[in-house]
């Protein structure tokens, strides 16, 4: 199949900003797909008009019928940086296609603002939750974040100071590079009550406060950023068990037997597209497990509510397996192994005598390392302190060859 499917990333300077090799595959096109928007800064063009559709599932079925003719999707921005080619690619192949890009929101931002877009975080909420800001609000940071629509601007400013980073400058910048380009900039706990454009980007210097929420990305955040009724991995324990399981970009992890969910979020939180299942069938912990994910940057949670083993049949495979609970209840351990992915990651954690014994028993047949993690912990004693232990930890660590 030759090249029929061409991607022009256009900017708010339309037509006229584009490349002379876009100009002329506008020329020769016979289809043209785009918003309303960006098919208005067109000339006359001999070319046929499709309207973008929505749900985005509607496009698979509009692009179809199109494979082999010339054809051109109108996108905006650079449409390989958070942009509609990633989609498309799922289901045209890249040799069938050319992509040309325009700059980015994001280059628009830093080139405005002077700052070195390697040294800037940059994100987008268009199409996304609000709560995937939190992981990256942190001390020092510089953000670039393409938003959904002038709503989103009170939504990031309400978490900054939520987090207590209320004196976090933010700009708005608008409709950049056209016409009615126009950049504002307030604190987060100021937020001016003036209209602003559903086009736009925001730009975050995060400053905290004295009594910031400090919540680095690294394993092992203190027990109480979590909302839990005490069924909680520990914070050492947890620091421990996330370095065990070892995320790695775009893997799955399911938690079993997940509580709060702390070690999913965790997992979420390491490193770049990282998702996780946690199971849980307690009512009460579901609803602690969808806060913790809110506030804790990590709404992709997908949350399984149901009792194990049942709940972990027909679900996508994982890359790595916590069982945090229920190690003994029979076919739970069977599932989730036969589950695994080879070569992934399974950890277990227990603190009874029985949960030891089983662990003894599946470390004799599968291999694979067992420790025992003991913590203690500074406390009062009259007028005196003292080191007291908590509850011992044994753990099992293998990989599924």
């Amino acid at each position: 199949m030759t090249k029929w499917l061409t991607i022009i990333g256009m900017g708010e300077d339309g037509h006229e900003g584009l490349s002379a090799r876009a100009k002329l595959a506008l020329q020769n096109t016979d289809v043209i797909v785009g918003s309303d928007r960006l098919l208005g800064f067109l000339p006359k063009l001999k070319a046929e008009r499709l309207d973008w559709p929505q749900p985005f599932s509607a496009v698979v079925a509009q692009m179809k019928p199109l494979r082999g003719r010339n054809t051109v999707i109108l996108a905006t921005g650079d449409p390989m940086n958070y942009g509609v080619a990633r989609k498309l690619l799922e289901f045209i192949p890249f040799a069938e296609m050319t992509i040309i890009p325009h700059l980015s929101a994001f280059s628009h931002a830093a080139a405005r603002l002077g700052w070195s877009l390697p040294d800037c975080d940059t994100l987008t909420l268009h199409g996304r939750d609000a709560a995937n800001i939190e992981a990256f609000i942190q001390p020092g940071a510089r953000l670039i974040v393409l938003t959904a629509d002038a709503g989103t601007i009170t939504e990031v400013a309400r978490r900054l100071v939520a987090r207590g980073f209320e004196k976090s400058p933010i700009t708005v910048l608008e409709n950049m590079g056209g016409p009615r380009e126009a950049q504002t900039s307030f604190m987060a706990d100021a937020v001016p009550k003036q209209q602003f454009s559903d086009l736009n980007t925001l730009a975050v210097e995060c400053v905290a406060g004295a009594n910031a929420k400090i919540r680095p990305r690294l394993a092992g955040l203190p027990d109480e950023a979590f909302i839990h009724d005490g069924q909680l991995t520990k914070r050492e324990v947890r620091a421990a068990t996330l370095a065990a399981l070892a995320p790695a970009p775009d893997q799955l992890l399911w938690d079993v037997g997940a509580g709060c969910g702390s070690v999913a979020i965790e997992w979420m939180r390491s490193t770049r597209g990282c998702e996780a299942l946690a199971f849980e069938h307690h009512q009460d912990r579901l609803k602690m497990i969808a806060m913790n994910a809110d506030q804790l940057g990590t709404p992709r949670l997908k949350i399984i509510a149901g009792e194990v083993p049942d709940a972990l049949r027909g679900k996508p495979r994982p890359d790595a397996v916590f069982i945090g609970g229920g190690i003994g209840i029979p076919g739970v351990f069977e599932t989730a192994w036969e589950q695994l992915k080879s070569g992934g990651r399974m950890v277990a954690n227990v603190v009874t005598i029985e949960g030891e014994m089983h662990l003894y028993d599946l470390q004799e047949k599968h291999g694979g390392d067992l420790l025992r993690l003991e913590i203690s912990h500074l406390t009062p004693i009259g007028p005196y302190r003292a080191l007291k232990p908590r509850m011992p930890v044994t753990q099992w660590r293998t990989l599924k060859p």
